[in-house]
């Protein structure tokens, strides 16, 4: 394996959309969501390590999943743990993580995963990173893994590329907002347009670099504590200067305004499972089109429903079209699957009645 490959795996977010399993205190990237036996970041750290040492995998998160992590992939040392003190979006905290990297290896390139994405064609993955390694180890480039579209999805934002590029690797023109309906459908037939996966690519130098000419606010902030990273002082350091970090993401912050940024169309199948439909997408199904997750079921005229509990609990369900269906401890949701977007909102509601140990 390459020794300048590195990787930074996004482990830090919430996915409140996953409630009433995933919660602030134990967030989905830390459970076995699909009951394939390993949990989100257990998967996403095995698949990065096939095409990067193991010790070049850095974990982002946030400081209270410290333990969770160690807990999880026991062979990561605490060296490969980047720990954000607050929450302030994606910028500041690939910035600080890509610093870090840059201080040990000056020659390093990276990619940058999340942690909760479903990739089913792993060799089509790896070989498609080291398609984007050795493009980004010779160009001045930033890079993304763009996604081709199945559908006119309209919760992802969309890359647009050059058309009439012959080449594998092609220039972007520009991102685009997530849209409605029908302009989804437009971008679709236009045949130039992937999903923004938020699967980045990219050398050191280049990243650091474009975060220099692009944000320079955020790139002094964090720039000025280069001599102590890697170092028993950079706890510190962080600690105090993290939380003035300005909230803005990756995306906004560099990608959308630098001009040397290409896409690579991915060959791999890819979900980022986001919320309980789209891990209802991914699941094997019964007859009836009902996805169980842990649970023993009866069912009578109950189809395309979402159902997961805690392991060989016994579910009976009937006259129920697609709802969701999740038993977590104290928790018990029955909810639409076509209003699954409001979960965030129920949870909000949740808290305000019964408390924050609910979400």
């Amino acid at each position: 394996m390459n020794k300048n490959n590195y990787a930074i795996l996004m482990a830090g977010g919430v996915g409140s959309r996953f409630w009433p399993v995933s919660t602030q205190e134990f967030p989905k990237q830390f459970h076995d969501m699909l009951g394939t036996g390993e949990t989100l970041i257990q998967k996403t750290f095995n698949r990065l390590a096939k095409i990067i040492p193991q010790e070049n995998i850095f974990i982002l998160t946030n400081e209270r999943y410290n333990d969770l992590v160690l807990q999880q992939l026991p062979q990561v040392t605490s060296r490969q743990l980047v720990l954000e003190p607050a929450m302030r979006n994606t910028a500041p905290c690939i910035l600080y993580a890509s610093l870090k990297i840059q201080k040990e290896n000056k020659d390093a390139v990276m990619i940058v995963a999340p942690s909760d994405h479903w990739i089913e064609d792993e060799n089509a993955f790896i070989e498609n990173v080291h398609q984007a390694f050795e493009f980004c180890a010779e160009n001045d480039a930033l890079m993304t893994l763009g996604i081709q579209p199945t559908f006119p999805n309209t919760g992802f934002g969309y890359i647009e590329f050059d058309k009439d590029a012959s080449v594998a690797v092609k220039e972007v023109n520009q991102f685009r907002e997530k849209p409605d309906y029908n302009t989804a459908k437009e971008f679709i037939a236009r045949g130039n347009f992937l999903w923004n996966a938020g699967i980045f690519m990219w050398s050191a130098e280049s990243v650091v670099k474009a975060f220099k000419n692009k944000q320079p606010e955020l790139y002094d902030l964090f720039a000025q504590g280069f001599s102590v990273y890697n170092s028993e002082l950079e706890e510190d350091f962080i600690l105090e200067n993290y939380p003035e970090a300005e909230n803005i993401s990756v995306d906004y912050a560099i990608m959308e305004k630098s001009e040397n940024v290409f896409v690579l169309p991915a060959t791999f199948d890819w979900n980022d499972l986001g919320t309980w439909g789209s891990l209802y997408d991914k699941l094997p199904k019964d007859e009836n089109q009902n996805a169980v997750v842990n649970a023993r079921t009866i069912t009578e005229d109950a189809s395309g429903n979402m159902i997961r509990t805690n392991k060989d609990k016994i579910v009976v369900v009937d006259g129920i079209q697609d709802y969701i269906i999740v038993d977590k401890d104290e928790v018990l949701l029955i909810f639409p699957k076509t209003k699954e977007q409001d979960i965030k909102k129920v949870l909000q509601e949740v808290k305000d009645n019964f408390g924050e140990n609910y979400g």
